[in-house]
């Protein structure tokens, strides 16, 4: 990486700080978010994880406003309010609405400022939904998370195709993977600008991107300790790449200000 790029922030957005009625399923959450953090510093990255359930929407936007790049990682169902759901669906978890409006209004700034983004999992469902996109409520099919097992064994492996050409199929450099994956709920309708970058066997929507801006989305845990070795860590490399070139372009319009 150049010097001038190795001074960046990444911020990693969680869902809360604490689950003490479900220890358990915390842990398996911290496992998966401490390794974001850990891969991220190992690639020269500061870091910092903000629980959006544990601030205000503003406060939220307020820590993140020097991030040079975000994850918004996994956690409970998004609150239906927000794409038009109700509750009371198959499978519904918990929800944490104030951290669902702070995540909301951290993608819609990202997409305004330019800010690289990646949502995991949930992440990508709060993409979806903060631009206009909705969600399918209950999946049960054994393919994308393991059914009636203890939480630790919850992750399922699968076989997923990118789409050629893609931001993601670039960053990864393959367009047929492997990933663990463990989730009930998927995207429905796309929102405003985004496009599906991969599906499951199924034809389910694995990964979404902007269509000009640096959001992506992967529905799959990369940071699962058994996921692919490098996986997370491309993902992490795309972001940086991403960051570098808005820092390039910004300096672009600057020096054609001046010129003019």
């Amino acid at each position: 990486m150049n010097e001038e790029f190795t001074n960046r922030m990444l911020v990693i957005v969680e869902v809360t700080g604490a689950r003490p009625d479900r220890p358990t399923y915390h842990a398996q959450v911290q496992v998966l978010n401490s390794r974001v953090a850990a891969d991220a510093e190992r690639a020269g990255w500061a870091v910092n994880r903000v629980a959006a359930a544990d601030v205000t929407p503003a406060d939220l936007l307020c820590i993140t406003a020097d991030a040079d790049a975000l994850v918004i990682v996994g956690g409970e169902d998004v609150t239906p309010h927000f794409y038009g759901g109700t509750s009371g669906y198959e499978g519904e978890t918990q929800h944490f609405a104030t951290a669902d409006e702070g995540q909301i209004a951290l993608v819609q700034r990202a997409l305004a400022l330019g800010t690289p983004l990646l949502g995991i999992c949930r992440g990508l469902q709060i993409i979806n939904v903060a631009l206009g996109g909705n969600l399918v409520q209950h999946i049960d099919d054994g393919i994308h998370k393991n059914i009636d097992v203890p939480i630790d064994q919850i992750l399922s492996t699968h076989e997923v195709s990118l789409s050629a050409g893609s931001t993601l199929a670039v960053s990864l450099g393959r367009v047929d993977i492997s990933v663990q994956s463990a989730h009930h709920q998927i995207v429905d309708r796309l929102g405003a600008g985004l496009v599906a970058a991969a599906h499951a066997s199924d034809g389910l929507i694995e990964a979404l991107e902007h269509e000009s801006a640096p959001i992506t989305g992967v529905q799959w845990h990369p940071e699962a300790p058994d996921s692919p070795a490098d996986q997370l860590a491309l993902l992490l490399f795309g972001l940086a790449t991403q960051h570098e070139a808005r820092i390039r372009s910004e300096r672009r319009v600057a020096a054609t200000a001046l010129v003019a």
